[in-house]
């Protein structure tokens, strides 16, 4: 399973929901891209230490973007960004998924669902 940015957020703001979820997970992947988004958003030297000592207590995997990754999510772009609004970082965490074989965990499934073959596992907090 890939965990989308989303629920890594409401997992490190305290949500109970979110904290629970991931603990049912065997293990925590995300991709790269998810890791950069959590990185922008820091506010302090603090959360990234934080961030990273839960990163590293749940033994998480980041996948890199590769050149397979890039290609799936220039595919996805170009046939969903003017029809679905598809944004970059979206078509980059799709394409890992798809590239992967892997359900996505979203709560964002709006963002996600003009995606074929996307399997996606709805999250609700």
């Amino acid at each position: 399973m890939l965990v989308d940015t989303d629920v890594l957020i409401w997992h490190l703001r305290g949500y109970a929901q979110a904290t629970r979820r991931l603990d049912q997970l065997a293990g925590l992947t995300l991709s790269a891209v998810s890791y950069l988004e959590i990185l922008q958003g820091m506010r302090s030297k603090a959360e990234l230490a934080s961030i990273n000592k839960m990163l590293e207590r749940r033994s998480a995997t980041v996948l890199p973007v590769s050149e397979p990754i890039t290609r799936r999510a220039i595919d996805l772009m170009e046939s969903l960004s003017l029809s679905h609004g598809l944004q970059m970082g979206d078509a980059l965490i799709a394409a890992t998924a798809l590239e992967h074989e892997m359900r996505l965990l979203t709560g964002n499934v709006k963002h996600f669902s003009v995606v074929e073959r996307l399997l996606i596992e709805e999250f609700l907090i």
